[in-house]
């Protein structure tokens, strides 16, 4: 059982009967929140993803902590309590206390807007069933001043769009950070490679199966533990491509968008062949009862033998290699940076937005043009360079026309 505290009101983590992993908020008596328990059940009612009902349990017993400090009720807090509760998540200083010197703040401005919108979140739900402090936190607006309109304005038109009263202004966020593809390759070759004098592999296929599946498919880490044998449909003539399918794992990675159908290269399924024809002569397919129904990356140097591959044996490897390439790759990688150097290299390519946004699994094409904004820019700028130059030509030939009349 693991613990994270938030003050003296805190977030735990629960393990239920069937071994399911959940997180509840307990106050400074120990118990569980009922209002917040409540909600957090709505989430998982809803199967969100188990590290939001975390993220949303560490913002709720913020909240609890700060409602203890100031002697608040949770349901007769005022406009001016939430203002407070920013204030307070960037200070830590109680009631009692008017600091007049500047502070290093305790959290980001990210990680405090996502605290506030975990709460602001909370308080819709028990708005829906009547605690009327949540009517506060949202306004509605109808139009927009100047010129531009959304593209679904005329939907919002007649009963206007919901706005949040308190926000966060956050900085811009940095572009995500990618591998080139020189550095893909090194991470691959240092794991594997191709003898060509034996003409066998040298080293682990399992490990460059994973960064070459990453790189090639834009996969979360979690969804590509869940894979099983099933999923991977290889090549008969055709394209191969691998089935991305919601189901619980043992150590908790989830297909976090939902069923998705990925196309791959010959190359990577070839690579899998490889990878499976090993797994047979280590006798995996004596020792495993239903094969298809197993994960594709297991152990296979530590007991339990064949078991699924756990991520923290994965960022164990990403350690080693990182100690192995110093000076080649960067030194702070992660296998989330194949999946940001998969997108990168589409948009890049031309791929239309929506297109990569179904590829990589996000709810909300949204979700693509904010993470990857500065490659869509990156896009417009070389445009618009190409139509100042374009047009440069058009003005130099209407001179030199005038220049002849004259």
């Amino acid at each position: 059982m693991t613990t994270v505290t938030g003050g003296m009101c805190r977030a735990q983590r629960l393990v239920l009967p069937g071994g399911e992993r959940t997180w509840t908020v307990l106050g400074r008596d120990c118990r569980p929140v009922a209002s917040a328990e409540e909600y957090l059940e709505y989430l998982r009612v809803q199967r969100c993803s188990p590290n939001t009902v975390k993220s949303y349990a560490r913002a709720l017993a913020l909240w609890w902590e700060y409602l203890e400090q100031y002697g608040l009720s949770w349901d007769a807090v005022t406009l001016e309590d939430f203002g407070g509760f920013l204030s307070w998540l960037r200070t830590g200083e109680g009631p009692q206390v008017a600091s007049i010197e500047p502070r290093t703040s305790r959290f980001a401005e990210s990680t405090i807007s996502v605290r506030l919108r975990a709460v602001t979140s909370y308080y819709g739900y028990h708005q829906l069933n009547g605690v009327e402090v949540g009517e506060d936190l949202h306004r509605i607006v109808h139009g927009r001043g100047g010129s531009y309109k959304p593209l679904l304005e005329h939907i919002a038109r007649r009963k206007g769009r919901r706005q949040a009263v308190i926000r966060v202004r956050q900085p811009r966020a940095a572009a995500p950070p990618t591998l080139t593809p020189r550095q893909i390759e090194r991470i691959c070759e240092v794991c594997a490679r191709w003898d060509d004098e034996a003409r066998e592999w040298r080293g682990s296929v399992r490990n460059r199966l994973l960064w070459s599946l990453l790189a090639e498919s834009g996969l979360r880490l979690g969804e590509a533990l869940g894979l099983q044998h099933r999923d991977w449909c290889t090549g008969r003539g055709d394209t191969p491509f691998i089935e991305i399918v919601p189901r619980e794992n043992e150590h908790g990675v989830r297909a976090k968008s939902g069923y998705r159908r990925l196309y791959i290269s010959d190359e990577v399924d070839r690579l899998y062949g490889e990878y499976v024809w090993q797994l047979c002569e280590a006798g995996a397919d004596l020792a495993i009862e239903d094969f298809d129904a197993s994960h594709v990356f297991v152990n296979l140097g530590r007991e339990p033998r064949f078991a699924p591959w756990k991520p923290d044996s994965v960022y164990d490897l990403v350690d080693r290699l990182r100690r192995e390439l110093a000076g080649q790759v960067p030194e702070g990688w992660t296998p989330h940076w194949f999946r940001h150097s998969h997108a990168t290299a589409l948009l890049l390519s031309g791929v239309p937005v929506h297109v990569v946004s179904r590829r990589l699994g996000h709810a909300d094409v949204q979700t693509t043009l904010s993470t990857y904004a500065h490659v869509t820019e990156d896009a417009e700028l070389r445009a618009v360079a190409d139509w100042a130059k374009l047009t440069a030509g058009w003005r130099a030939a209407q001179d030199a026309s005038q220049i002849g009349r004259c």
